[in-house]
Order: C-alpha cells, then sequence, then structure tokens
C-alpha cells in the first residue's frame, strides 16, 4: 500500500490516505510517485504528496495539520505547543527548556513553561 498526503496552499497536510499499489505503478510496474498523485487528484481533487507510513523518505510520515517542507523535502509534524521552537537542524520541535534527564516521566505544562513529573499510581 502507498500512501498520500494532500497539501493545501501553504503545505500544510489536510489528509493523509492509503491507495493501493496498482494505482502507482507504471507499465512495468514500477511504482512512481507522479502516477500515484494523479491517481489521488483524479480521485479527490488537490495537491498530493506521497509519505512513507516507515519514514524511508522525506524524514518521517505526514501529520494532519503539520507541513511538507519543499527545500528540505520532509515532512515536518504540528507544533505540540505554542512555546516549542522548530530546531532547523533536526526539524524537530524542542521545548524552551530541555526535559529533566533524571529518568522519571514528565509531562510539558504550556501555562507554567516547565516540564512537570507524572506521578503514577
Amino acid at each position: 500500500m502507498a500512501h498520500f498526503a494532500e497539501l493545501d496552499e501553504n503545505n500544510v497536510v489536510l489528509r493523509v490516505i492509503v491507495v493501493d499499489n496498482k494505482d502507482t505503478q507504471d507499465e512495468n510496474g514500477n511504482e512512481v510517485e507522479a502516477i500515484g498523485a494523479e491517481f489521488c487528484n483524479n480521485l479527490l481533487g488537490g495537491r498530493w504528496i506521497q509519505t512513507s507510513y516507515n519514514s524511508n523518505f522525506r524524514k518521517r510520515y505526514a501529520a494532519v495539520n503539520g507541513t511538507y517542507d519543499e527545500v528540505k523535502d520532509i515532512f515536518i509534524h504540528p507544533q505540540p505547543f505554542p512555546s516549542w521552537i522548530l530546531n532547523p537542524d533536526t526539524t524537530q520541535w524542542e521545548a524552551p527548556t530541555p526535559m529533566p534527564n533524571d529518568g522519571k516521566p514528565y509531562e510539558w505544562d504550556e501555562s507554567t513553561l516547565s516540564w512537570v513529573e507524572i506521578t503514577v499510581g
């Protein structure tokens, strides 16, 4: 199965669908992204780009409301919190304060801009 992401005019991912491999193949049975994208466009309209469920290309699987960076040819996940900043080298979102590295579980608290230990039990 092949996966395709629909992009809006700002390269925001609107949805991700799965299509049969046969709908992406040329006359020799080779998978061709352009053929799959055209299939998606003919079926649903819009602009489509292939994404990899296993993150084999374009760095990571497309996520709804994430974006596609045409220059780097990668998908970037949606910003998890307003305070988080995109690291241009890793293309990962990072909290303004690093999570403690003491082996305890933490979750981000946007209201205090800090990591809060998760208490179990």
